[in-house]
């Protein structure tokens, strides 16, 4: 899948740059960033690029090996766009191969690591805790803390999706986004939200009770104030846990594969493939409601204890 996960990302090859100078070549490599890639990702990919270039220079990539999956694979990305910029790929694309590295993370690995994580208790509670914490101190952020543990969304996505409920709903066009015949949120509709250069969301099942909830709060959430309101009362950002807790717990109603579709890590190609296969998609849509119900009652359960 192009620019899916475990891939390398699509960058577009500029050739050779230009530059007279490396400060300017800097500059304007930060100009390219602000034009192709959102705030917060471009950032992470000049940092990393600034601070990590020299590797190209030396031709030494071993350090890399030094990090953890998610870091290096971070590095690697953001050394991929500096090389197509500076005209170095083919370079670069020499170096990753000598030096043994890959692109992918062992979906296995993953699998397993998810699966040990939430395995443990302890971790579970932490963020039943969160959850629990959010809710009480946090009222106005309930419904939606309910349909990020429900859909498994990223936070952005989340965001942008539960805002989109609540605006089409007050123009009553809820219908060009929910699908109430087939529970679903027909994400690929809206493509600039949803479908981006390395991450996607193609859908998600949500029950209509959810999507009234949603409808009826008339929230409107940003990310700004999401992490704001969180830092004033003290409380971490756990959306990326709750994300991972969904594919670790959904595997009791769904298999690995529907988790991946779910959550987006599939190609385009294979999510239009199943969409438009109505006795898949129907037995999906069954076992994906029940997994809703069984996470919220989960989490609903954990915080009555507490």
């Amino acid at each position: 899948m192009a620019g899916g996960e475990g891939f390398e990302p699509s960058t577009p090859n500029l050739g050779e740059a230009e530059l007279c100078s490396d400060s300017q070549l800097w500059l304007n490599f930060r100009l390219f960033l602000e034009r192709e890639y959102k705030a917060k990702y471009k950032h992470q990919l000049y940092n990393n690029a600034r601070n990590f270039s020299d590797c190209i220079t030396s031709g030494n990539l071993s350090i890399l090996k030094t990090f953890t999956d998610g870091k290096r694979l971070n590095i690697m990305k953001a050394l991929s766009a500096y090389a197509k910029f500076s005209g170095k790929y083919e370079q670069y694309k020499r170096l990753i191969k000598a030096h043994g590295l890959k692109w992918a993370v062992n979906s296995d690995d993953l699998i397993i690591a998810r699966l040990v994580k939430y395995s443990d208790n302890s971790n579970a509670n932490e963020l039943f805790n969160w959850v629990s914490a959010v809710k009480r101190q946090i009222p106005d952020f309930a419904i939606f803390i309910d349909y990020t543990i429900a859909t498994g969304l990223r936070l952005d996505e989340a965001i942008n999706s539960y805002r989109l409920i609540v605006e089409l709903s007050e123009q009553n066009q809820l219908s060009k986004y929910y699908n109430a015949e087939r529970g679903v949120l027909e994400h690929f509709r809206f493509r600039t939200l949803f479908i981006r250069r390395t991450k996607k969301a193609f859908m998600s099942f949500a029950s209509a009770e959810l999507i009234s909830k949603v409808a009826a709060s008339g929230f409107k959430p940003s990310t700004d104030i999401i992490k704001k309101r969180l830092q004033r009362c003290g409380l971490n950002l756990r959306f990326s846990d709750i994300r991972e807790l969904f594919a670790s717990r959904s595997v009791e109603c769904l298999k690995q594969p529907e988790i991946d579709f779910l959550q987006g890590r599939v190609s385009s190609s294979v999510f239009m493939a199943n969409y438009f296969n109505p006795t898949w998609i129907s037995s999906l849509r069954k076992r994906a409601l029940k997994n809703e119900r069984r996470l919220l009652t989960s989490f609903t359960f954990n915080n009555e204890k507490r």
